[in-house]
């Protein structure tokens, strides 16, 4: 698969750390950034890159040249004027001249200015899978309130007593300006694997939106949005590494990062580390059973608490019972209003969760429109640990060397039963907070 990077950019709002050189090339602990990403790109066995160069990218040709010393081939397209952030594609997507860079199948598509550690390999099986026409890379992050937010498909249980089908894909994206009331964090990364298809679909009503430069073309207003009621574009929710260096906070944070090897760490393809939490009388207030958004309400701490989950090496992972389905007290649609709101609360004190798994079931009976087909004993309600072995499949967790933290004994037993390090059982004076900083300091 070829890689085409974005490298072009001015870098206007990082230019108090660097301004003598295009953003791709500010160097971080003596490496520039789109070194990283190369390196990244070979270990995943993605050697045909494209660089598209504007900027001052004579920088960037004079340290990379052809690539063969970074163990890669690169091409390069040199924008003329500025084409905005797909343009460049449809010039190479029409380029016959075998000389020069030309779109011809499924690409991976980066911005130059972004730090990550991915396993790509994950990334494009989930793509061939759906045979979409795009794959958009997305994750949580601390700041969701100012960040596009990809909305997906939820299907209704394949089978009965079953729970309801992620199907990824795409059917409604969030800028910063629309009206939003709760929403899962689910930040498009602007990383994106693209089929041709997508590009000649586009230019088949394509009106330009900027007469007196008609070949700029935005690719998230022009390309991505326009297409998605094609039902062909699709969100891959990953935990790993991805940090847009766009401001200078964001560098500094990232060097540090880099340092302490957190980076490299968060790559699925090596083994992870998470803190299981519990959520009603962990998380949120235990007000009996949460049924609807307006009932649920964070802990004062809670936030805090997984803040500092967030910033070190282990995944904050939710795994809570929810027989709330089985009573008959919510609907699917109800509960995911409410994991939504947790989300949307979380984010706005800058927290978020890598995952959720919720179990549906409970063996009591006799409760006034309870649902029978979910009346069972099964595999994943706590104290069994199969929520906990999902993640672990999930996410590639190392569960020897992660933890869970709960307010009862059915956590405590489901962390034991799926060999957990440790679990740790709040109580009135030990808050989530204790456990966390705990755990952190073991």
């Amino acid at each position: 698969m070829k890689a085409i990077i974005m490298a072009g950019g001015m870098g206007t709002r990082i230019a108090s750390v660097r301004s003598d050189v295009p953003k791709p090339m500010i160097s971080i602990l003596g490496k520039p950034i789109l070194e990283y990403q190369i390196e990244n790109l070979k270990a995943c066995g993605i050697t045909d890159i494209t660089l598209v160069i504007g900027h001052l990218g004579n920088v960037i040709r004079d340290y990379f040249a052809d690539g063969s010393s970074f163990g890669v081939k690169i091409s390069y397209f040199v924008e003329e004027k500025p084409l905005g952030t797909a343009g460049a594609l449809f010039k190479m997507l029409s380029e016959t001249d075998d000389k020069n860079p030309s779109i011809k199948e499924d690409f991976l598509l980066l911005c130059g200015d972004v730090i990550f550690s991915i396993d790509f390999n994950r990334f494009l099986a989930f793509h061939k899978e759906r045979g979409a026409w795009a794959s958009l890379m997305a994750h949580p992050n601390g700041h969701p309130f100012d960040s596009s937010i990809l909305v997906t498909e939820t299907l209704p249980p394949k089978e009965k007593g079953g729970l309801p089908v992620e199907t990824g894909k795409v059917k409604a994206w969030l800028t910063k300006e629309d009206e939003r009331v709760f929403y899962k964090n689910r930040v498009n990364a602007g990383i994106q694997i693209l089929s041709p298809e997508i590009l000649k679909e586009t230019m088949k009503n394509y009106v330009p939106r900027h007469p007196e430069n008609p070949d700029k073309i935005d690719l998230d207003r022009d390309v991505l949005k326009p297409n998605i009621k094609s039902g062909k574009i699709f969100a891959y929710d990953t935990s790993e590494y991805i940090k847009d260096m766009g401001t200078p906070d964001r560098f500094y944070e990232t060097e540090n990062d880099i340092k302490s090897g957190k980076v490299t760490a968060r790559n699925l393809s090596q083994r992870q580390k998470a803190i299981f939490l519990d959520r009603d009388g962990t998380i949120n207030r235990q007000n009996g059973f949460v049924s609807k958004p307006e009932q649920l309400e964070l802990l004062p701490c809670a936030a805090e608490a997984i803040k500092k989950i967030n910033k070190s090496e282990f995944l904050a992972i939710v795994v809570t019972n929810q027989p709330v389905i089985a009573r008959g007290d919510a609907t699917f649609e109800e509960l995911r209003l409410i994991h939504d709101k947790l989300e949307t609360e979380l984010g706005k004190e800058g927290a978020f969760i890598d995952a959720l798994y919720f179990c549906p079931h409970h063996t009591d009976k006799g409760f006034e429109g309870e649902r029978p087909e979910y009346k069972t004993n099964c595999l994943c309600r706590k104290p069994n640990p199969g929520m906990i072995f999902n993640a672990a499949e999930d996410f590639n967790i190392d569960l020897s060397e992660s933890y869970i933290i709960g307010d009862g004994k059915n956590d405590v037993t489901a962390g034991k039963n799926a060999g957990l390090k440790e679990c740790f059982l709040l109580s009135e004076q030990f808050t989530l907070l204790d456990a966390v900083n705990k755990i952190l300091t073991i």
